[in-house]
């Protein structure tokens, strides 16, 4: 097998905020049933986390369990535990309806820190970043410009995203223009 080799080799940006590719991730697509006991199994060993309410993430001692959809979660977890994960949850479902997609390779991964971080996301994303409303533990499918995307917020304050790996390079150019020096406007 391969090294991985992650979409933007570690890019960094530092402006009113770091912006910063965060390398080679795990990430499981689970989809099936978020009631059922093979999907609350899978989510658990692989992350050591529960499943998060409608809209959340919940971070394991493993990884991370993302809200999705009805029926769907995202596991995250580390790069070289994604095959294992994906093995797991085919035999875990047996008769039961479900799928587990290994799309670690698929995705890209950033985080966004600093003091000015809210307001670099809220340059890009139609979401509401202000204090009292996006708050750690809170997870979002949305659009940042003219791509899909995934937001989250950790609980140093830093935020996740996740997109497409075909356009890591354009999210990697928005956020940084977002964050360029002198671009603040205070709105949060």
């Amino acid at each position: 097998m391969s090294d991985p080799i992650s979409p933007l080799s570690g890019a960094r940006f530092d402006g009113i905020a770091h912006i910063e590719e965060a390398g080679p991730a795990g990430m499981i697509t689970l989809r099936g049933d978020l009631a059922s006991k093979p999907v609350k199994s899978i989510a658990a060993t692989v992350t050591g986390a529960k499943l998060p309410a409608q809209g959340q993430i919940v971070f394991g001692k493993t990884g991370a369990v993302a809200w999705m959809s009805p029926d769907e979660l995202m596991l995250f977890c580390a790069y070289e535990a994604a095959p294992a994960g994906v093995e797991l949850a085919t035999a875990s479902f047996g008769a039961a309806h479900g799928l587990a997609v290994d799309v670690s390779d698929a995705r890209a991964k950033f985080r966004i820190s600093g003091p000015a971080a809210r307001e670099v996301m809220g340059k890009i994303f139609p979401i509401d970043f202000a204090p009292g409303q996006f708050e750690p533990g809170r997870f979002r499918r949305s659009r940042m410009g003219q791509i899909a995307a995934a937001v989250w917020m950790e609980a140093d304050g830093s935020f996740g995203i996740i997109c497409f790996r075909s356009v890591a390079e354009y999210a990697f150019a928005l956020l940084n223009e977002s964050a360029l020096p002198g671009s603040a406007v205070g709105i949060y």
